[in-house]
């Protein structure tokens, strides 16, 4: 252990364990945890680049903050540079630095994350020693930070995906005891599992067409813990990105926990606001009538023109922080009591909400980053981490809402 790692955990003691018995007040953070580099187990490059990663190669639009990293977390990436210096990477393979993201969470008063887990992977990341998780269920223990399971069903085979969700859970629960962990997220006392991307009307691509098949799926879940629901946005009018089906008004009224994904659904502020009055307070009253709990999910900004080429640069800007934070005070005002962050760690589309590069010169010399000043603000590499602390502030009812950006730096 490094002596700054040492100093921070002794700093940090004081912040007081999440409590993992409820979800009402909580807010979580999704954490894809999929990023590896060839020294580290995995032989390769994942989620920075197509192959190694420069400029032509990269899928990524956010440089991480590296500074706080040790040596040893690091991974050296050839023929990029910073200010002419070697640039670096980091792997979710390494333990240390899963460690470091939980003790961020902990030390700006996060809850927790929502670990993502597609269908498809499944079967490299078991075969693989589900590496990852382990080492996100030792950092949820040490930093008292809870976790639970997300599956994401993203091109799962409508013939076997939920076969391999129930395989899974199945393996998870018996063998690798996540729900057994002191720190799994529980809500009416079973432990939480959710399923992302049932519902979505874009084809074949997030089965299962037939909504009996996906509600027969929702039970078996619910036999053995509490169903969240990643569903469409417009789930509540079965419009736009929802099929249109007027079966899957029962599949989503059977669910215990809705969660609608905005992401992209709306640009600016003015959209976030028609966004809360067409769409977040219908949604919360109808998730009353159904008895449910209704989490929206909220994001920074978004941009992947490194991932596609045909999109533009910084497509829904940050505004310094009043595009996330105006998302999370109407999603409060309109009456939801748990938020959804989309997403800790997600620089490839531009949401994460770590520790990035503030300025263009703090970001490799090859290739196009999105820096936090895109948008003209002057602002430190926490500073998403510092809004979504008042965010969870917000949501436990420690400070009241408030529609101006808190200014915390």
């Amino acid at each position: 252990m490094s002596a700054r790692v040492a100093l921070f955990l002794i700093c940090c003691r004081a912040v007081p364990a999440v409590d993992p018995a409820t979800l009402d007040g909580k807010v979580l953070i999704g954490y894809q945890g999929w990023f590896t580099c060839p020294d580290d187990g995995s032989g390769r490059w994942t989620h920075w680049s197509r192959g190694v990663p420069a400029a032509a190669t990269l899928t990524v639009e956010l440089f991480p903050d590296l500074r706080e990293l040790d040596a040893d977390e690091r991974c050296a990436v050839p023929g990029m540079t910073i200010d002419g210096k070697p640039a670096y990477l980091f792997s979710s393979r390494n333990a240390k630095t899963v460690a470091r993201h939980f003790a961020w969470m902990k030390q700006y008063g996060l809850d927790g994350v929502l670990v993502q887990r597609f269908v498809g992977e499944i079967p490299r990341k078991r075969a693989g020693g589900d590496v990852v998780l382990k080492n996100i269920m030792a950092a949820a223990r040490e930093s008292g930070r809870t976790f639970a399971i997300e599956y994401d069903i993203s091109g799962g085979n409508p013939e076997t995906f939920a076969q391999t969700l129930k395989d899974d859970w199945t393996y998870l629960v018996d063998e690798l005891k996540v729900t057994s962990h002191p720190d799994y997220q529980r809500h009416n006392g079973k432990p939480l599992v959710s399923v992302w991307g049932m519902g979505l009307s874009d084809g074949n691509a997030h089965p299962p067409a037939d909504p009996q098949a996906a509600a027969n799926l929702i039970a078996w879940f619910q036999s053995r813990a509490t169903y969240m629901g990643g569903t469409p946005a417009h789930w509540g009018t079965l419009t736009d990105d929802a099929r249109s089906d007027p079966a899957w008004a029962g599949v989503y009224a059977a669910m215990d926990v809705v969660q609608p994904w905005n992401v992209g659904r709306y640009g600016t502020l003015e959209a976030v606001d028609r966004w809360k009055t067409d769409v977040l307070m219908p949604d919360v009253k109808l998730a009353a009538k159904n008895r449910q709990l209704y989490m929206p999910v909220i994001f920074p900004g978004f941009s992947w023109s490194n991932l596609k080429a045909s999109a533009r640069k910084n497509q829904i800007p940050r505004l310094g922080g009043e595009f996330f934070w105006r998302q999370a005070y109407n999603a409060k005002m309109a009456g939801a009591k748990v938020l959804k962050i989309a997403m800790f760690d997600e620089v490839d589309e531009g949401t994460a909400i770590f520790k990035v590069a503030s300025h263009r010169q703090d970001a490799p010399d090859q290739g196009f980053w999105l820096t936090l000043d895109a948008d003209g603000a002057d602002l430190p590499t926490d500073w998403y981490l510092k809004l979504a602390g008042d965010v969870t502030k917000m949501f436990h009812g420690e400070i009241q809402p408030d529609p101006k950006v808190p200014h915390v730096h």
